[in-house]
């Protein structure tokens, strides 16, 4: 017997693209989406996109790679087109987790860090969401799922560019979800916590600030990429429908002390 709220969740016959998809939370969320039925292509700059794909579609999944560099726009362009026709020209849903940190004084913050950091963080997640809308539009919607950050709410140290960007992915999150939530796109963003990932290797490794993070999140651990599995679903499916404009933290509670 079918079970009816369950099958709002489902993905099966969606078509996902996942830019950034190799890395530590974006490889979680490209596994989400598989797991839930979809057919995906990865996006991502390093090179274990293409052993990732083979990985998944040994385990019996549908997964495509695309390498791109995501602060050039004329390959997030061709990426994004490529991606599409491996899809057979259909798009249900984009995941935009590209993002990179950098740390410094913010009174000699390099301006080509900068620059690096809102291109890949900001800027990609915006061309790709316009590339995607305009495929999702003429075909009656689709859902998008941008990442965003604790730095979405709060300016952190010694990262200027990254608290920018990320402050930048929950205000384009918003206003693109009222261009484009009555033609049929939800748009929303995840705000992961402080996660174990790549990203965070510096703030791991300082036990000062390892300390101060722990101390403030009532769960007392770092969050993992699974942990961003079941909301990934719930934002591509029709069960969230009638979410968008959202900023969902995903921080083991730490926004609530």
């Amino acid at each position: 017997m079918s079970n009816k709220i369950l099958d709002q969740f489902s993905l099966l016959e969606k078509k996902s693209i996942i830019v950034g998809g190799a890395g530590d939370l974006g490889l979680a969320m490209v596994e989400a989406l598989v797991e839930a039925g979809s057919e995906a292509v990865i996006i991502d700059l390093d090179e274990k996109v293409f052993s990732i794909c083979d990985e998944l579609n040994k385990k019996g999944y549908k997964v495509h790679a695309i390498k791109a560099d995501v602060s050039d726009r004329s390959q997030i362009k061709s990426s994004f087109q490529n991606a599409v026709k491996l899809l057979g020209d259909k798009l249900d849903i984009l995941v935009n987790s590209a993002g990179i940190q950098r740390r410094h004084p913010s009174e000699v913050f390099p301006e080509k860090d900068w620059d690096d950091v809102i291109a890949i963080n900001l800027e990609a997640t915006f061309f790709y969401c316009q590339l995607a809308a305009n495929i999702m539009i003429p075909n009656g919607g689709g859902k998008i799922v941008n990442i965003a950050s604790m730095m979405s709410f709060f300016g952190g140290i010694t990262i200027p560019a990254y608290a920018a960007s990320k402050g930048g992915v929950s205000q384009l999150t918003k206003a693109l979800s009222n261009d484009w939530a009555s033609k049929g796109i939800t748009v929303n963003a995840i705000a992961p916590g402080y996660m174990d990932t790549q990203l965070n290797v510096a703030l791991i490794n300082d036990p000062v600030r390892n300390a101060e993070a722990l101390n403030r999140i009532p769960m007392k651990r770092w969050g993992k990429g699974n942990d961003l599995k079941g909301l990934t679903v719930f934002l591509s499916s029709k069960a969230s429908d009638y979410i968008s404009g959202t900023i969902i933290p995903v921080d083991g509670g730490y926004l609530a002390r």
